[in-house]
């Protein structure tokens, strides 16, 4: 049995739960403490031994992209101020060899389309599936 290795995130949804917050960003970049959300989410996914991390994503949830993305002239733009310690913080968001992909759900059909959009990115290998909406502690 191969190990899990890919974890799908459904977070194509509009928010509507917190609501007047989720009008311009989407609920799982909302901050918890120091951190959006997804970030919790996606660290412990890793922790479990996950490298490759599938977001499911909707209309306007570009910033999901940007967050996990490298953002080269803001580590240089911290950097030049000597803001060291932040400007490595925003470097390592994802650690070595883990990979993101993004596939785009065209139309809000439930959880479990959302999880079928990501039929391709998954392949036939065992994944789990992540709701990253809710935090506990």
């Amino acid at each position: 049995m191969k190990p899990v290795r890919k974890a799908v995130f459904p977070v194509a949804g509009f928010g509507t739960r917190f609501l007047p917050a989720t009008k311009a960003m989407p609920k799982e970049l909302l901050p918890i403490v120091d951190k959006p959300l997804i970030q919790y989410a996606a660290e412990e996914a890793i922790a479990a031994g996950i490298d490759t991390l599938i977001f499911v994503t909707g209309r306007n949830k570009r910033a999901i992209e940007d967050h996990f993305d490298s953002n080269q002239e803001l580590e240089a733009a911290l950097r030049a101020k000597g803001k060291i310690e932040q400007a490595d913080m925003v470097h390592s968001i994802l650690p070595q060899g883990v990979e993101c992909i993004f596939v785009r759900q065209p139309e809000q059909l439930g959880l479990g389309h959302a999880v079928l959009c990501a039929e391709r990115a998954v392949g036939d290998d065992p994944f789990a599936v992540l709701l990253a909406d809710d935090f506990l502690t």
